[in-house]
């Protein structure tokens, strides 16, 4: 019998990949509203301009400048805020680190995808060091020469 189950979408940002060198990651939780959650399914949403504060006292995680769009059946009065700030959840442990990580200058705590799991919204944050335009020339030269040398090994096996 084949696989009756929707797929859920992943959202991703794509761009801060090519803007930021990411060493390390961190799944956390999302506490959103119930339009927000439905239009997240349909896959209307946008990280590009997006980015996420940390807080040691109190230890909170905040993300900011996500763009969710509205969800029309809703009707008027159960609609969200498409910009508004959402509440992240982590482990207080985790959010001091993170607190800690951004002291250091040229640090940035950016969204990477959205996606869920078991029927939970979760974000995937990004600890990031901003690229100068040199170093983003550098790795599309260097994404470009491993795929030419991937086709030419696929072409000698073949």
């Amino acid at each position: 019998m084949p696989d009756r189950r929707v797929r859920e979408p992943e959202i991703e940002n794509r761009k801060a990949r090519h803007d930021f060198s990411i060493s390390d990651t961190l799944e956390v939780g999302m506490k959103l509203l119930g339009s927000e959650v439905k239009s997240l399914r349909d896959g209307k949403a946008s990280l590009a301009e997006g980015f996420v504060m940390a807080r040691e006292e109190p230890a909170t995680l905040e993300l900011h400048g996500v763009h969710i769009a509205e969800y029309p059946p809703a009707g008027a009065a159960r609609q969200h805020a498409p910009l508004r700030v959402r509440p992240l959840l982590a482990h207080s442990r985790e959010i001091r680190r993170l607190a800690q990580t951004l002291k250091t200058k040229g640090i940035t705590l950016v969204p990477l995808k959205i996606y869920f799991k078991s029927g939970r919204a979760k974000l995937l944050v990004g600890i990031g060091h901003g690229r100068k335009h040199g170093d983003k020339r550098a790795a599309i030269a260097e994404r470009e020469m491993k795929r030419d040398m991937d086709r030419a090994m696929s072409k000698r096996r073949g």
